[in-house]
């Protein structure tokens, strides 16, 4: 379920990692699941259709999420202001957090370093990555999906840097309720 070289594997314990929440102030991943399992939930960015997909698909079933006692988490590498852009469009329910710095990016393996022929067809197309996160890295995260336990360890895993390849709700409910089974 990760692809090669991406991803914490299942069993492992998750490192921690401050980001930012929408208002700019730090978050430590720990202090987020000590509160329950969640489902880490890493983007690309705002920008992408398959990831906004994802997010509507994931806000769409929230309910079913709050069933199992799971919360979703969301990630990118946007600045706090883009990311609450992209909750108040899609009247996203959970959290969403910048990790500008890498922090949970690269502690994750889940970095996408963006260059040569794909940074200019990303500009081409109006995708500015250094407004977007306002950094000066061109990284994005590969598209991965982490469910981890309230100890923060992995329960599920999966990661797949060919963008358009996202488990769909179903699959990824299916799964939590594989992994979380007692």
């Amino acid at each position: 379920m990760l692809a090669p070289g991406t991803g914490i594997t299942v069993g492992q314990k998750v490192p921690d990692g401050r980001v930012l929440d929408l208002e700019g102030k730090p978050a430590a991943l720990s202090s987020i699941y000590a509160k329950g399992p969640i489902l880490l939930v890493f983007y690309r960015d705002g920008w992408c259709p398959y990831c906004n997909f994802q997010i509507r698909e994931l806000t769409r079933a929230f309910a079913e999420f709050q069933k199992r006692g799971v919360t979703p988490v969301a990630v990118s590498v946007e600045k706090p202001e883009e990311e609450a852009t992209t909750k108040a469009v899609y009247s996203i329910p959970f959290r969403i957090l910048s990790d500008g710095d890498l922090a949970l990016i690269e502690a994750f393996h889940v970095v996408n370093k963006v260059e040569g022929e794909q940074l200019e067809m990303f500009r081409k197309y109006g995708v500015d990555l250094e407004g977007r996160s306002g950094k000066k890295h061109h990284v994005i995260a590969v598209p991965a999906l982490f469910l981890i336990d309230q100890q923060g360890v992995v329960r599920w895993a999966h990661s797949d840097p060919t963008y358009t390849v996202r488990p769909t709700t179903a699959q990824i409910l299916a799964a939590i309720d594989a992994a979380l089974r007692r």
